[in-house]
């Protein structure tokens, strides 16, 4: 199953749309699992600009993931000027899917 598309690329998904397989099979790369757990870590912000993350693919695959995260409703995207952020949607997943995040990424540090 393919995550659904936003209407636009700005506008985060709707949760409430959003099945648990397509959540899943987003986590299921490490790539876009290791883009997930350094929004986890990044604190008070919350948030960082698409260039920011540090994954070991080219920018163009980089851009991939980051779009197939917000297709699933797992992060959200703001322009400001000329960069983009992204930032993970802790609280709407929590209330969608309680504990999910916290269960991967502890699942993913003690592998």
């Amino acid at each position: 199953m393919s995550p659904k598309l936003s209407p636009s690329p700005h506008a985060p998904q709707d949760l409430s749309a959003v099945d648990l397989v397509t959540v899943l099979h987003a986590l299921a790369d490490p790539v876009r699992l290791e883009i997930v757990r350094q929004l986890a870590g990044c604190g008070r912000i919350g948030e960082l600009s698409c260039g920011q993350a540090e994954v070991p693919v080219t920018t163009s695959t980089a851009s991939h993931h980051l779009k197939t995260l917000t297709c699933a409703g797992i992060t959200s995207e703001r322009e400001e000027g000329t960069r983009k952020y992204v930032r993970l949607r802790t609280a709407e997943l929590e209330e969608r899917f309680p504990g999910l995040i916290a269960s991967v990424l502890g699942a993913a540090k003690a592998a």
